[in-house]
C-alpha cells in the first residue's frame, strides 16, 4: 500500500456490499487481518459469505475503536470523504483506498479501465464481448456483476475490462490501466464534489495519474471538456482520440458512415449501418470498444462480428414491449441529464416522458430543445417535483405526479396514442422511491407487463 516501512496487516472494510465482501475476501487469502463494518444493514447473503469464511463483521454500527487502528481502510464507493469517520482515519495517517485499488496489487493483469458520465457501461459491456468472443481470456468488474477483488481471488483471468465511477477513482494511489477509456464528461454527482464542476472533471482524470507514455488514453474528441483538460495539463499516455465530426490520423473517426480506426499506420474500417445499437452516442461507445480491441491485436473480423451482435445493456434504452403500437422504453440507468439527453435525441416518435428522483444540482436546459419537439406529456416520478414543474411545466399539455411506478404507468397507457412512445428516463438518481436504478427499471418492466 505504498508503505514499505510498514507492513499492513490489519485491513478494515467499511461497507458491507460487492465491493466491501470481495475485499475481505481476497484481505483473507493474502493473510490480513481483516474486519468488516456496515452502519447499515448486511444483506443476507453477504452476512453468510462472511460467517463462512470466519470474517469477523458488524452491522448497523462502526465501533471506532475497531476501526482506528487500521493499517489501511477500504470504504465503499457510497461512503463519502465528507463523513467525520474518514475524517478521523485521514488525521490518523490511514490510508483510505477503494476496492479497485486493493485488488489491482494483488493481479498481473492486463487493465483496461473505463470511465466516463455516460456510456460507460454500454462501452464496458462492448468492450468484454469483443475480447471474450476474441479469445482472450477475459474479466469484467468494476461497477458490474462480481466484484474485482472477487474475482482476483478466485480466478485467474489475463485481461480485466473494469467499468469505472468517479467515486472508486477517487480512492486510487497506484492503479494504473494499460489502457483508459473516457466516454464523455458531463455534470454529474456534483453534491459529492462541493458542486464544483472542475472538483469532479479532476476525479475522472485520475484514471490516468499513473499511466505512462507505454500506456493509452483513448478519449471523446467531441467532448469540449476532455479536450480543454487535455490541453491545460501534461499526459503522459499516448493519446487515441475518437471523433463523430474530426478527422483522426491516430484513434478512430467516422467516413463515409465507416467506422475508421488507425494506430501506428494499421487501419480498420467497419460500416455503421449494421450496428444493433442505435443513435450517435453507440457509434462512438462502438468507436472506444474497437479501439481498445484493436490495441489488444483483435481481428478486425471479431470486432464486426462482436459490434453487430451486441444487444446492450439492462436499462439502458431497452425496449420492453409494443402494447397497442406504443412502445415502451426503459432508460432507468439514465441517472443524470446528459443520459436523458442521448435517450430523448433518439426518440423518433412523440414521447410520453416518466421522469424524476432524487436532483443532484441538474440543470435540464439542455433538454428543452426536444421536449418541445418530442414530448407531448411528463410524468414526474419523485418524491420531490417542484423543479420539474418548474422547469418543464410551460412546455407540454400534460404534467402529472405519482409516486408509484404502477400508477405512472396506467398513466402512461391512458395519455399515449398508437405509434407514441412511453420512456421512462429520469435523469435523477433513483433513491427517493427506489433502492436503485435496477429496481426502478424492474419495477417499470413489471408494470407495464401488468398492462
Amino acid at each position: 500500500m505504498n508503505r514499505k516501512a510498514k507492513i499492513v496487516n490489519r485491513l478494515v472494510i467499511l461497507g458491507a456490499g460487492e465491493s466491501g465482501v470481495g475485499t475481505a475476501l481476497l484481505g483473507k487469502e493474502k493473510g490480513f487481518e481483516v474486519f468488516v463494518s456496515d452502519k447499515g444493514k448486511i444483506k443476507e447473503k453477504y452476512k453468510d459469505v462472511l460467517l463462512n469464511n470466519e470474517i469477523e463483521w458488524e452491522e448497523e454500527q462502526h465501533t471506532e475503536d475497531k476501526i482506528l487502528n487500521a493499517d489501511v481502510v477500504m470504504k465503499s464507493p457510497g461512503i463519502p470523504d465528507s463523513i467525520g469517520l474518514i475524517k478521523m482515519l485521514k488525521e490518523n495517517n490511514i490510508l483510505v483506498i477503494s476496492e479497485i485499488e486493493f485488488a489491482s496489487k494483488f493481479t498481473n493483469a492486463n487493465l483496461i479501465g473505463i470511465t466516463g458520465s455516460n456510456g460507460k457501461t454500454t462501452t464496458t459491456l462492448m468492450t468484454y464481448q469483443i475480447l471474450n468472443n476474441g479469445g482472450l481470456n477475459v474479466g469484467i468488474a468494476g461497477n458490474i456483476g462480481d466484484s474485482f477483488a472477487k474475482q482476483v481471488v478466485q480466478n485467474s483471468f489475463e485481461h480485466y475490462v473494469l467499468e469505472l465511477s468517479s467515486f472508486q477513482l477517487d480512492g486510487i494511489e497506484n492503479f494504473r490501466p494499460h489502457i483508459a477509456i473516457i466516454t464523455n464528461i458531463t455534470p454529474d454527482h456534483l453534491d459529492r464534489y462541493d458542486y464544483k464542476f472542475e472538483n469532479y472533471i479532476a476525479s475522472k482524470f485520475r484514471i490516468i495519474m499513473n499511466q505512462t507514455e507505454g500506456d493509452y488514453l483513448i478519449y471523446d474528441a467531441d467532448d469540449e471538456v476532455i479536450v480543454n483538460y487535455l490541453k491545460e495539463h501534461s499526459i503522459q499516455s499516448t493519446l487515441l482520440p475518437f471523433s463523430l465530426t474530426k478527422k483522426i490520423e491516430n484513434g478512430a473517426c467516422l467516413e463515409n458512415n465507416n467506422i475508421k480506426i488507425t494506430i501506428a499506420n494499421n487501419q480498420i474500417i467497419m460500416p455503421i449501418a449494421n450496428l444493433t445499437l442505435e443513435g450517435k452516442h453507440n457509434i462512438k461507445n462502438a468507436m472506444a470498444a474497437s479501439t481498445a480491441a484493436h490495441l489488444l491485436k483483435i481481428r478486425k473480423h471479431t470486432i464486426r462480428e462482436s459490434l453487430e451482435n451486441f444487444h446492450g445493456a439492462e436499462h439502458r434504452l431497452e425496449k420492453v414491449l409494443r402494447i397497442n403500437k406504443v412502445q415502451y422504453i426503459n432508460d432507468s440507468k439514465a441517472t443524470n441529464v446528459n443520459a436523458t439527453y442521448y435517450a430523448l435525441e433518439s426518440m423518433d416518435a412523440p414521447t410520453v416522458w416518466i421522469v424524476g428522483g432524487e436532483d443532484k444540482g441538474n440543470n435540464y436546459s439542455a433538454l428543452f430543445p426536444f421536449v418541445n419537439e418530442k414530448v407531448k406529456a411528463i410524468i414526474c416520478l419523485g418524491v420531490d417535483n417542484k423543479k420539474l414543474f418548474e422547469t418543464f411545466g410551460s412546455m407540454v399539455d400534460i404534467m402529472v405526479e405519482t409516486q408509484f411506478m404502477s400508477e405512472a404507468i396506467k398513466i402512461a397507457y391512458k395519455i399515449a396514442e398508437a405509434g407514441d412512445n412511453v420512456l421512462l428516463s429520469p435523469a435523477c438518481a433513483s433513491f427517493d422511491l427506489f433502492e436503485n436504478f435496477e429496481d426502478r427499471g424492474r419495477q417499470f418492466k413489471e408494470a407495464v407487463r401488468k398492462l
